[in-house]
């Protein structure tokens, strides 16, 4: 799968390693956002969009917000499926077979990414 980062320049950043819908709140009083239940660690930001896209839950104004700080680099879509894997892996290891669904199509498109 190296093909999937040829000219790929990481940024790597602190990031919050669980970042789906059910880990986000807003305050009562302010209405901002809190990001809660963190399983943060120091990878490429791209990372993140991992559970992100697994779980979706997050509007269009959300990705709006973010790339408009820090832009897609090229190949990010490309990549998107490994990072996904990632977190469905994790998840058929914790919670069983309802995720190898999942898991086996991921694969498929990786693969299907990859000989293209």
């Amino acid at each position: 799968m190296p093909e999937l980062f040829d000219g790929h320049v990481s940024e790597p950043a602190w990031i919050h390693g669980d970042l789906w819908h059910g880990n986000l709140g807003f305050s009562e009083s302010t209405q901002e956002p809190i990001l809660f239940d963190p399983a943060c660690y120091w990878g490429d930001r791209e990372a993140e969009f991992g559970i992100v896209d697994m779980f979706h839950g997050f509007d269009r104004s959300f990705f709006d917000a973010y790339f408009s700080g820090y832009s897609k680099a090229d190949g990010f879509e490309r990549r998107l499926p490994l990072y996904r894997l990632y977190h469905e892996l994790n998840h058929l290891n914790l919670f069983g077979d309802a995720y190898l669904g999942a898991v086996e199509n991921t694969i498929r498109q990786i693969k299907k990414i990859s000989l293209a």
